[in-house]
């Protein structure tokens, strides 16, 4: 079997592979492309793959825009964190939809509809690709959930533990390798998590990673300015000491797409 994925967070990479290496006894990762561009690129210029994986998010925008620039025949397995593109994944040429973080055995029930499609077996072929694809659709809709997020916090202050709520936060950002947790009342409190591990846990509609360093809550933004190089500057109600916080060229739509859902 010959996969692309197109993903721009490395541990969703390697967690994918490894579940597929599970599954399937040959697998051949033809490309792992971490933006649109990339994406439009490669698939414009090699052979149809037997399968693709998809990101929503990414960098440089969601991965939707990758099909209004280029032809891509395949057949598309979406992998994200956000059940609200559901829809819109089966008006493209996508099989199934994974919400992170899935089981192996979300995948196996994937890849088993896949090679179901791909028979030439009477039963499948008899389908027209409308019905097929309003099927796929109903199957769909009743089998995702609303993902469960993480609600409070538990962090150490001296000798005793305080429970946070998630509403009280306005920013987790990352220094020397460890992560902190600001509070709206201005104190920072060290937590043991990775940013890679709170952008799952925390809700996507309430908090936004812009950069390797920061993940912010939408109610903790006082303003957001232009910045050079196309760059975002975004000032905080409660700013860190001396450090402007900037959003990359790369991730401004993504961060613009958020801001105004």
């Amino acid at each position: 079997m010959r996969v692309v994925i197109v993903e721009d967070e490395e541990l969703a990479v390697e967690g994918l592979i490894q579940a597929l290496q599970r599954i399937e006894k040959e697998v051949e990762v033809l490309a792992i492309l971490d933006s649109v561009r990339e994406a439009v690129r490669w698939f414009s210029e090699n052979a149809r793959p037997d399968l693709a994986f998809f990101d929503i998010q990414l960098a440089d925008g969601l991965s939707f825009s990758i099909f209004e620039q280029c032809s891509i025949t395949c057949p598309i397995i979406f992998t994200t964190a956000y059940d609200e593109y559901a829809l819109r994944a089966f008006k493209v040429n996508s099989i199934d939809y994974l919400l992170k973080p899935f089981e192996v055995a979300d995948l196996q029930k994937a890849l088993e509809k896949w090679r179901l499609l791909k028979t030439d077996s009477p039963s499948v072929v008899s389908v027209p690709d409308a019905e097929l694809m309003r099927l796929l659709m109903q199957q769909m809709s009743s089998q995702i959930q609303q993902p469960s997020y993480k609600t409070r916090f538990m962090v150490k202050i001296g000798d005793h533990l305080h429970s946070i709520n998630s509403a009280e936060i306005d920013y987790l950002y990352s220094e020397n390798k460890i992560v902190w947790l600001r509070h709206q009342n201005g104190r920072k409190y060290l937590i043991d998590y990775t940013l890679e591990q709170l952008e799952d846990l925390l809700n996507p509609v309430d908090f936004h990673r812009i950069n390797r360093k920061y993940i912010i809550s939408i109610g903790a933004i006082k303003s957001v300015a232009s910045y050079t190089n196309s760059r975002l500057k975004v000032l905080l109600k409660e700013p860190p000491d001396k450090e402007d916080v900037l959003i990359s060229r790369e991730k401004v739509e993504a961060f613009k797409g958020w801001l105004g859902r």
